[in-house]
Parts: structure tokens; sequence; C-alpha cells
């Protein structure tokens, strides 16, 4: 599956992206989505161009039951927060990637609405449920689609899909440009304050490992008890951090310039080895652990 905008075929200057840190509140979705505006506003306002906002950012993370989940879902794109995001994309001329509480019938999804200049480009959903979410939500049915965009060719992931190699790898083989990553950080067993958050690790070494910019917009706050770690990051294709960390409590907007000529030729390490070339499927195999469905 992809959506696609016309895309010049020149050479574009830098991409300025911009990850969204934000505070959510549970079940206030008229004021979530009216911080996520003015968020948004204020991003473009610095040149952004792609802007990614939190999971979940329009209606909070931790729902009480499945019937609180469902009476703050809405459809996507006519329901009214995307319909919000889509006129602020055309008025601002900026892309936004932002995750929504999706409802398509009966069905539930945390999912991310992907919007343009020219309007809705498509959605994913997020396909590794963490938690209690598995409680409220569906697998995604949509898989790793692929946007064109004038800005490259953008992916998303959503939080806990981050822990899965798979998905990075399948996404630069799409030839995928920036990973656009709605999350939810929340505390690692045994983490360690003095070492960067695992989520940062995770998409440090997917950026390297992959040739990819990745773009992970975190949210702040306690919600119903959880706490969530802020820390967003902007990585480069070559897994350096391009901005941030951000603050693990604070709003913020983190702002990275990416090129897409150079970010493309990260792929090749040196004269002998390429990311993806290099692959030896020869050799690899799909491992199944002892004991759990699907094993041999």
């Amino acid at each position: 599956m992809s959506s696609s905008e016309p895309v010049d075929a020149r050479v574009f200057p830098d991409t300025i992206v911009a990850a969204v840190q934000m505070d959510c509140r549970i079940g206030q979705k008229a004021a979530n989505v009216a911080r996520s505006l003015a968020l948004i506003e204020q991003a473009a306002g610095q040149g952004a161009a792609v802007v990614v906002l939190p999971e979940l950012c329009n209606t909070g993370y931790v729902f009480d039951s499945r019937a609180e989940a469902f009476g703050l879902a809405e459809s996507v794109p006519d329901g009214p927060t995307a319909r919000a995001w889509i006129e602020a994309a055309a008025r601002l001329n900026v892309h936004i990637v932002a995750g929504i509480t999706e409802r398509a019938g009966e069905r539930l999804y945390n999912a991310a609405a992907v919007i343009g200049p020219r309007g809705y480009l498509g959605t994913y959903r997020k396909l590794h449920l963490w938690g209690e979410e598995n409680l409220f939500f569906e697998p995604g049915d949509l898989g790793l689609p692929v946007f064109d965009t004038a800005h490259g060719r953008l992916g998303v992931a959503i939080c806990y899909d981050g822990w899965f190699p798979e998905v990075y790898r399948l996404l630069a083989m799409k030839g995928v440009d920036i990973v656009c990553v709605p999350t939810n950080w929340v505390p690692m067993p045994g983490q360690d304050p003095r070492h960067p958050t695992m989520a940062n690790t995770l998409a440090m070494a997917a950026a390297h490992s992959n040739g990819l910019n990745i773009v992970c917009a975190d949210r702040v706050g306690i919600e119903r008890g959880q706490p969530f770690l802020g820390q967003s990051l902007v990585v480069g294709s070559q897994g350096w951090p391009l901005a941030g960390p951000a603050s693990p409590d604070r709003e913020e907007i983190l702002y990275a310039a990416i090129n897409l000529k150079q970010s493309r030729g990260a792929r090749h390490l040196n004269p002998y080895n390429v990311v993806l070339r290099d692959r030896r499927d020869d050799l690899y195999r799909i491992v199944s652990v002892p004991g759990q469905a699907g094993a041999r």
C-alpha cells in the first residue's frame, strides 16, 4: 500500500523535520487537539516541513475500559480530529504524522494519520500492541505503507513497533527515507537513569543499520499513575542524534535538517560495504522459539 503526492525530480534542499513532545490528557480531546494544532503551527513557523506528534495524542493513552476507548475513538479521515489536522496541513503547507485512536466499524486501532498539504495521504495502524493495548485494540492490518512526498518517502512505526528490527529493515528495503515514530514511551525494567532510554538506543541502532532517518515524538506527563519518559529524539541516517534527546518532563519541539541525497548515501558505509546489499539471504532463516505458536 502506498500513497503519493507529485514529486519533483530535482534534488531538494534540506528538509526540516520536527518532533513535537507534548503533554496529552486522557479524555480531553478538544484540549489535546487544540494543543496539537498550536504546536504544529509553532513548528511550521520555524520552517518544519514534516511534523510528528505523539501516539494517541488526541485522546490520551491509559484507558480504563474498552468502552472508554471506543467512546473517544474517531474515524479517519472524516472524524473531527483528522479534519482539523487536514485543515492545518493545508493552511501551513506541512506534512503531519500524528497518533490517533481510530474507530473502523466495531474495531479500534492505535493508528497514525498521515496528512500532506494537499490532504489525507493514508493511515498506519500499529502492528505490535503493548501491554493492556491488547484489551482495546486490534493489531494493525495495513502492513507498512510508504508515503511518497516532496520531502522523501515517509514510513511510520508506533512505539513498541520499534522493538522489532524487521519493521525498520522492511521500511528500508521499501526505500523509505524518514520513519516517523509517534510514541508513548514508558520506563523499562532495569532502566538505569545514567544511560539513554532503551527506546533511544533502539532507534539509533535501527537508523545506523538501515540508513534511515528516524523522528521519534514522545509525550510527557503522568496519566492515571503511568509516567511517560519524554526524551523525544531525531536520529540521522548514520545513527547519530540530530536533535535531542528532549527533556523528560517538559513540552518542547525538536528540529533537525535532513538532506535526502546525503542520507540515502548513508547505506554505503565504505567502498566495500552497503548495508542492504551485504545481507546474506542465502543463510538467514526464520527462527521460532520452542514452546511458542509456530515453533517447529
